[in-house]
């Protein structure tokens, strides 16, 4: 009986040792999640029992209790929007619609605490959070000592960017859906992080999340950052501009004009009363941009990289391209050879075959080349409301969880930037008839070491549509323009040439 005794007493010790080893490790979360505003967002266990006993006084009979409290008693994670439009609305009906589900991914509660809106007296068209104040001053929440993550939706390079800008310096993380803003300013906002973080150990780091920048609901951002370490990429070619794949799917698939593709994007809410920035190509450029820094390194002021945007296209090249066996799209292309890499944002050809080219309306695609994984492609919603908003909630539960991230930019290589790049291209010229055309093009282009692959006439329905079609073979840029030029010139050409890249050089 002794001996069971014994045994039974040993076998309670161990087991009450048991529950208060599990009780300590709970509180040692609790203690460094509430230890200070700034630890809220990184509470992360310690990974060691802790046997004090004057610090967790351990009680039998609360053991169960114990886990159960610190399970059930989560921290708020205080979140402030600054914007409360289309995309912010969104961010708030998401996290109260997931809010159980976040909580326990987290092991924290992420409540809006404060939204900024531009006119206080207009109606919202989404449910304001309960305890959320609403305000229309910004540096109510980028001040707040209580606001752990500032979100910025508003959008601009102005205001946002002091937003941003302040939001790091008071140690706040920020998570922003500003193309424009990380495009125009990408190297002050990596400067000023280095500068913020300095000293910090990463649990402490703050955090600069910007999914939602680059093709909306699209992961393209977070895949660059984590999912190619190891491997190297060679090229990116993607249709990331909604409105415009929207237009040239209407002008390819319903046959209407420029004009008419582009008023039904604006009565859909595609198109901006403006929509410059869509149309010549410059809202690409800034998210090709930032591909480009994530991808090989390099930072690219966006004004060197070449862009030309749809105002050019006609149904004329959508009938050339039909009868080549193919479409075309305005893409974002950046290519690495050696240490050099090229990028432009044009209207290119692409073959039927091409994965590219079935993506159609306002849907987004990225494909990366690579030297491990080949081709991936990477296919969603790049605008609107909820995929925007999705990626910026996505952005918020990382941080929430305490993922962490030295350079939200990769680091920096010794790759450099370069205008020319080789491709096959296409050129449409309008023309009055006379002889000696075919000669004087032969002339240039063999000039310029431009070698035609073929020269393609359909049938015209009138005179003022005469136009033919030169394919080359692969040449560069450079001399390209040099060969558009000269020919535009001559007193047979009529107008301006339409002149764009085939994405695959062995396409034909």
């Amino acid at each position: 009986m002794k001996y069971f005794s014994t045994a039974l007493s040993t076998v309670v010790l161990l087991a009450s040792l048991h529950s208060f080893h599990v009780c300590a490790f709970s509180l040692v979360k609790t203690k460094v999640a509430t230890s200070s505003p700034s630890s809220r967002t990184k509470a992360t266990f310690q990974g060691r029992f802790v046997s004090n006993t004057n610090n967790f006084p351990y009680s039998p009979s609360s053991s169960s209790s114990s886990s159960s409290s610190s399970s059930s008693a989560l921290h708020a994670i205080h979140v402030g929007i600054v914007g409360g439009g289309t995309v912010g609305g969104g961010i708030c009906e998401i996290l109260t619609k997931k809010s159980d589900y976040l909580s326990k991914l987290c092991s924290d509660e992420i409540l809006v605490k404060s939204i900024c809106v531009r006119d206080l007296s207009k109606q919202r068209d989404f449910e304001i959070p309960e305890g959320c104040i609403i305000t229309d001053d910004a540096n109510s929440i980028v001040h707040a000592d209580d606001i752990d993550i500032v979100v910025e939706v508003m959008g601009g390079t102005t205001k946002a960017k002091d937003v941003v800008f302040q939001a790091l310096s008071n140690g706040k993380h920020v998570v922003t859906a500003n193309k424009a803003l990380i495009a125009d300013c990408l190297g002050e906002i990596e400067k000023h992080i280095q500068t913020v973080n300095a000293g910090k150990t990463a649990e402490e780091s703050i955090q600069f999340n910007y999914e939602a920048a680059v093709c909306g609901g699209i992961p393209i951002i977070h895949s660059l950052q984590s999912d190619y370490a190891g491997d190297e990429i060679t090229m990116i070619a993607g249709i990331i501009n909604g409105c415009t794949n929207f237009m040239l799917t209407a002008m390819d698939r319903d046959g209407l004009s420029y004009d008419g593709a582009l008023a039904e994007a604006s009565k859909l809410g595609y198109a901006e009363a403006d929509p410059t920035l869509d149309v010549g190509g410059f809202d690409a450029r800034s998210k090709l941009k930032i591909l480009m820094r994530l991808a090989y390194g390099i930072d690219v002021d966006e004004k060197n990289i070449p862009c030309r945007g749809i105002q050019e296209l006609t149904s004329t090249d959508y009938d050339y391209a039909k009868s080549l066996g193919g479409t075309i799209k305005l893409l974002g292309v950046a290519e690495k050879v050696g240490d050099k890499v090229s990028g432009f944002v044009s209207p290119c050809y692409i073959a039927s075959t091409d994965s590219l080219s079935s993506v159609s309306d306002a849907t987004n695609a990225v494909e990366i080349s690579s030297s491990n994984l080949q081709r991936t492609t990477y296919i969603g919603q790049g605008a609107g409301r909820y995929p925007t908003a999705n990626s910026c909630v996505n952005d918020i539960a990382a941080i929430a969880k305490g993922d962490r991230s030295a350079s939200p930019f990769n680091p920096s290589s010794g790759c450099k930037f370069v205008q020319q790049y080789d491709s096959v291209f296409y050129l449409r010229l309008k023309y009055r008839d006379q002889v000696g055309i075919t000669r004087q093009c032969g002339e240039i282009c063999e000039k310029y070491g431009v070698s035609i692959h073929s020269i393609l006439q359909n049938p015209r329905s009138s005179k003022s549509d005469d136009s033919f079609v030169i394919v080359t073979e692969k040449v560069s840029n450079t001399n390209m323009k040099k060969v558009v030029a000269e020919l535009e010139g001559l007193d047979w050409v009529q107008g301006p040439a339409f002149w764009m890249p085939v994405l695959r050089p062995d396409w034909m």
